[in-house]
């Protein structure tokens, strides 16, 4: 938790998140992920001051406990000085303990977020799925919190101006804005809609942008002219000096050929690249256009491969 001090902006942990969503799709598969193709409502977790503290904090996990489908699973909420935002206790269950941070008693609109994080702690546990290293296994409860619906709350606790900054969780806001993006495409949201922080809104659309570029890279017809062009080169190199020379520097496509195949070149030449929805790679004969289908999220792209 970010408060008072800087945040950090940008993409550092880009292929960390990346390698989440791809995580999420493998573990739970296509139909699974689908399930959640509604978002946590605004309505569903407000929490004004008039309200009671302990008994709103329990109405806002319980909501949290229904959206992420853990009936059998009960959340008992305290509050304590620490210095991250809150800490779940992973057991065996039914029963599992949260705290949360102090702070929380007087900024009572952002309990939902702090919830979400861990309510989804327990949600991956019991999946277990988990990345190796405390840093990149949040990184992947963040992006599972919001590819899952209740992480645009985490992105709208993000407020900073020139005296003053809060972010919860260990995405970046712009990271927030990305994850929160690929699963609008995929679900056909419109979470910009939900944000009380200017801030977030902004990031957001930073995060929206950088979506975007995933579905506009080569060997994809939306690819600009200029990334087509240099994949035609590359294609062609890969052609006359074998697969191996034909990874291009900073690209996310890779040539290979087919086992067999006549001559001292192999098989056909194929590329493989990633899928804009779930980074799963695809592999499709090179120097054709064709329309593939991913096997892991089923998005459908068209290629100029």
């Amino acid at each position: 938790m970010a408060d008072g001090g800087p945040v950090q902006h940008g993409y550092p942990h880009l292929e960390t998140v990346r390698s989440a969503i791809t995580a999420l799709y493998k573990r739970l598969s296509y139909d699974t992920v689908h399930t959640f193709d509604t978002s946590v409502s605004p309505a569903d977790v407000a929490f004004s001051d008039q309200d009671d503290l302990y008994l709103g904090v329990q109405r806002v996990a319980r909501e949290m406990v229904q959206h992420l489908r853990l009936p059998d699973a009960r959340m008992i909420v305290s509050f304590r000085e620490m210095e991250h935002a809150a800490y779940v206790e992973l057991a065996a269950g039914p029963e599992y303990f949260i705290e949360l941070n102090d702070r929380f008693r007087t900024h009572r609109r952002d309990i939902g977020a702090a919830l979400a994080h861990e309510v989804m702690h327990v949600y991956l546990h019991r999946l277990d799925l988990e990345f190796p290293g405390t840093r990149d296994n949040e990184i992947l409860t963040d992006t599972a919190t919001t590819y899952l619906g209740a992480g645009w709350l985490l992105l709208d606790a993000y407020r900073e101006d020139g005296a003053s900054s809060q972010k919860l969780g260990y995405l970046t806001p712009e990271e927030f804005g990305y994850v929160l993006a690929k699963r609008a495409i995929a679900f056909g949201e419109a979470p910009e809609t939900w944000f009380t922080s200017a801030q977030a809104y902004t990031a957001y659309t930073k995060g929206l942008a950088e979506a975007r570029r995933d579905e506009q890279q080569p060997p994809l017809t939306a690819a600009g002219w200029a990334g087509r062009r240099r994949y035609a080169k590359d294609r062609r190199y890969a052609q006359d000096h074998g697969a191996a020379g034909g990874a291009p520097r900073g690209g996310s496509y890779a040539f290979s050929r087919d086992a067999g195949g006549s001559g001292s070149g192999g098989g056909a030449l194929r590329v493989s690249f990633p899928c804009p929805t779930c980074r799963q790679r695809i592999r499709v004969p090179a120097g054709r256009r064709i329309r593939a289908r991913c096997g892991l999220c089923r998005t459908v792209v068209e290629c100029d491969a």
